[in-house]
């Protein structure tokens, strides 16, 4: 049975099959009328959308929304598309924390320690040892010695190197993969890549097919969050935290290095809220009028969401992003205190207040711009880059487990690739994508374990291999969404997250 609210031009039925009915006023006095009996409705409706009491109102800019295939998920019923939904199956992971190292950290010289690589140091490989493509052409160069100790951590005994004892001490909540492999040799691709599933341009990021299939629960904050650690953005620029083909609601907002991450969060003092916030419906009702028109029109779309998400924040984005708030303990907990560990540890600490009041993903680069890419003076450069991430990752493990979140907190770290145990230049190393480390902490992960394993020589993953869609497929299903059923319907055809490929990694389950 489909219902009017009068005055609306609103009809109100079964969830998904709404639609529009537009009566066309005969007379001023006939639009007087309808106006004014229906203005109190429209405040009731989006009272009643808001509570989940009616159905969202299907509209072609939603491009498929109200289509079988597309999201939301079922019991969905919300004009809000970052309302909070139910995913698949319950997950174990209620927010995501990615800790991405631009440029590729050696996994050799951190998670995955190869006693023959300083063995056979100044010597290329063995012959037995089949040669790989690298971009610099390094495959006969002789092997470069890792100088780093190593030593077993925690009851699971996990081998670690001295460049991150402060995270060494939470050995026991990692699972350590060693047999990643990628398809990308440059490091565009490869961001690309472990960002969107893919090494072509275009795809959503994994954070917002994350915030697509299950909203946010804090409609006052962005539901994808990314910090940068200097003004640099990584290869491929602000598309590899874009949505591609989708509406950029789902896109990740960019918080600003610094004390102020979000400008502009108190309104003028002439301006109260009541006048904001006719300002802003205002605006919506031309940009609304103008969207009609233009179906499937993301960019203003987006910008409608913007204006609202904007307003919404000024009442909760202040709190959150103030460090003051925290004691002094915390923040040198963070590495706060430390001027070398000083920008990462505030974005860490940024990511776990952001995550305890309900942000989905949080997306955090180090170095970014590339700066882990040490084709030459590795001992310099990783020296210097795992010291200002190694206490505010500690920091952020921790934290987040005395406070009871890490349980549903999944944290990830690792970079585009690994890098090769032939030299380059004497003292670096090339890009490795046949086999490297990444970690996963939290969220419903077998903490103390690893999985897979390299060769010999850490140059290819051989034992349970990981691709990066496998990582992915793993990750939503730890957030409760199946890869395979999470669809969006793009020309015709039903897009997925992992590109019809990718298999969770059940070993990774607790």
């Amino acid at each position: 049975m489909t219902w009017r609210i009068a005055g609306t031009g609103i009809n109100m039925g079964p969830a998904w099959q709404t639609s529009v009915h537009q009566v066309q006023a005969q007379s001023r006095r006939d639009f007087l009328s309808c106006a004014g009996g229906g203005f109190g409705a429209l405040a009731l409706l989006s009272l009643l959308v808001e509570e989940g009491v009616l159905p969202r109102v299907a509209r072609s800019e939603d491009a498929g929304t109200a289509a079988g295939a597309n999201r939301p998920p079922p019991g969905a019923r919300s004009l809000n598309p970052l309302a909070p939904r139910a995913g698949h199956f319950n997950g174990t992971a209620k927010s995501v924390i990615f800790l991405f190292m631009d440029g590729a950290p050696s996994h050799l010289d951190t998670f995955d320690h190869k006693p023959l690589v300083n063995e056979f140091a100044g010597k290329p490989l063995p012959e037995s040892v089949e040669r790989v493509i690298t971009p610099m052409g390094v495959s006969n160069n002789p092997l470069l010695p890792t100088r780093r100790k190593w030593q077993r951590y925690g009851q699971s005994g996990l081998e670690i190197s001295d460049w991150y004892p402060h995270v060494a001490g939470c050995a026991d909540d990692l699972c350590v993969i060693r047999s990643c492999w990628a398809d990308a040799l440059n490091h565009v691709g490869g961001v690309c890549q472990m960002n969107t599933g893919s090494i072509l341009a275009g795809r959503p990021s994994l954070g917002s097919w994350v915030t697509y299939g299950l909203g946010t629960e804090n409609q006052n904050l962005p539901g994808f969050v990314v910090l940068l650690d200097n003004d640099r953005e990584p290869p491929g620029g602000n598309r590899v935290w874009g949505t591609g083909f989708m509406p950029a609601t789902f896109q990740g907002t960019r918080f600003r290095n610094g004390k102020t991450p979000v400008l502009h969060l108190a309104p003028p003092e002439a301006l109260d809220d009541s006048q904001q916030r006719y300002k802003l419906d205002y605006i919506n009702q031309l940009n609304r009028k103008h969207l009609e028109t233009r179906a499937a029109d993301f960019d203003l779309e987006a910008r409608i969401a913007a204006y609202e998400l904007a307003f919404r924040m000024q009442a909760e984005a202040p709190a959150a992003v103030d460090l003051a708030e925290e004691t002094q303990a915390t923040q040198e907990l963070y590495g706060l205190d430390d001027k070398a560990a000083s920008a990462f540890g505030r974005n860490c600490l940024l990511a776990r207040r952001l995550v305890e009041r309900g942000v989905r993903f949080v997306q955090l680069y180090s170095g970014s711009g590339s700066q882990w890419d040490a084709h030459t003076k590795i001992e310099e450069n990783h020296t210097r880059l795992c010291r200002s991430t190694d206490k505010p990752i500690a920091g952020l493990l921790k934290d987040l487990k005395t406070r009871g979140l890490l349980d549903q907190t999944l944290v990830i770290w690792g970079g585009e690739f690994g890098r090769t145990p032939m030299s380059e230049k004497g003292d670096g190393r090339d890009h490795n994508p046949y086999g490297f480390t990444m970690w996963m902490a939290g969220g419903g992960v077998a903490g103390g374990k690893v999985v897979g394993a390299t060769d010999d020589f850490g140059l290819k993953a051989v034992e349970k291999r990981v691709h990066v869609r496998d990582l992915h497929a793993t990750i939503l299903e730890l957030a409760g969404l199946d890869h395979t059923q999470l669809l969006y319907m793009h020309q015709g055809r039903p897009e997925r997250p992992t590109v019809n490929e990718g298999h969770v990694i059940d070993d990774e389950m607790a």
